[in-house]
């Protein structure tokens, strides 16, 4: 089985939301949902990646995105989207953001395991999996 495909059927199992665009895909899930005056907002967990078949590469980012809506959406709160890099430093910036958001929202989500399993398919068809900070490029 290709590699794409075997990503995509872990997003399945998931129930991540798959969207690809120019070859570059993209995997939502929903982590975290609450309700304020008049306005609801949603914590989601988004990950990209491309693969290059001439370098046996996977470009892999990851990012948390709050979204707002009803009345005084995105007036009572700032949004931040960060993304992350493997390597460098301690703390990841996604981690640092989980905590920011996780004093907002109650959710039990481990986005490592999201990022280590496409790591790990990645590895056991032969590829390199390369972290990137940014999207570019993905």
């Amino acid at each position: 089985m290709a590699l794409q495909q075997e990503i995509l059927n872990y997003a399945q199992e998931i129930s991540a939301a798959t969207k690809e665009k120019k070859g570059s895909y993209t995997l939502s899930l929903i982590v975290a949902e609450r309700s304020a005056f008049l306005s609801k907002q949603k914590l989601t967990y988004q990950a990209k990646f491309r693969i290059d078949e001439t370098q046996k590469l996977v470009k892999f980012t990851e990012m948390l995105l709050e979204s707002s809506s009803g009345m005084n959406a995105g007036t009572d709160f700032q949004t931040q989207n960060y993304r992350t890099g493997k390597g460098g430093q301690q703390e990841s910036v996604i981690e640092r953001q989980s905590v920011l958001f996780g004093k907002k929202y109650t959710y039990d989500f481990d986005f490592k395991t999201i990022r280590t399993k496409i790591e790990s398919l990645a590895e056991a068809a032969g590829y390199d999996f390369q972290y990137q900070i940014t999207a570019k490029g993905i």
